[in-house]
């Protein structure tokens, strides 16, 4: 049991909801950091660190208080290649135009830390597309959806129905993969709903 609500380390409102799934009291801080890869950096060492250091950054800022503080990153994956967010239009029908019709990965690291001790995972998620004309793909990127999005889609969304199959966590596409972010919860001692509460 925490003595405090665990912080989140994200302004996300998707991964605000999928804590709520578990019946988590938390806070939000956000953690300011340069999210650039390093040259070279491998996609899986790359959402570590990011979840590392936001982790890392938030824990600095209650300190001495020990707060138990939950960051995640998660990036797409294809041909190699990390798609972030898309800067434009042009920078977006480009992702999208490189999902249409085959398989990606999703990528999501999870990084709790109370400055003490810290646990981080990878989990991997494997999404596939639908073809899509350039004509899909402009009608996706004129809606609100794709802007803050790494690989320029929300599966929860419309950008759904541009999912033909996924293999793996769902959760974790969206941005916070639910059941090991549960397990590791459980480790640093901390009740879910699936505990019982708080």
């Amino acid at each position: 049991m925490t003595p405090r609500p665990l912080v989140l380390a994200s302004a996300s409102p998707r991964r605000r909801e999928l804590l709520q799934q578990l019946g988590m009291e938390f806070v939000c801080h956000p953690a300011e950091i340069d999210e650039t890869p390093v040259p070279g950096e491998q996609p899986t060492a790359y959402v570590r660190r990011m979840a590392q250091e936001k982790a890392e950054t938030v824990v600095q800022r209650y300190i001495p208080a020990e707060q138990l503080v939950l960051a995640a990153d998660t990036t797409v994956v294809i041909d190699d290649l990390v798609l972030g967010k898309p800067r434009d239009m042009a920078d977006g029908m480009a992702m999208l135009q490189r999902l249409s019709g085959r398989s990606h990965t999703v990528f999501t690291a999870v990084c709790l830390s109370n400055g003490a001790n810290q646990r981080c995972e990878v989990v991997a998620t494997q999404v596939s597309f639908v073809e899509l004309s350039p004509r899909n793909c402009a009608a996706y990127l004129a809606t609100d959806e794709p802007w803050d999005k790494a690989g320029a889609y929300a599966i929860q969304g419309l950008g759904g129905a541009l999912v033909s199959g996924i293999r793996g966590s769902y959760s974790n596409v969206v941005g916070l993969p639910l059941s090991e972010t549960w397990q590791m919860l459980r480790e640093f001692g901390v009740a879910t709903a699936l505990e019982g509460g708080q």
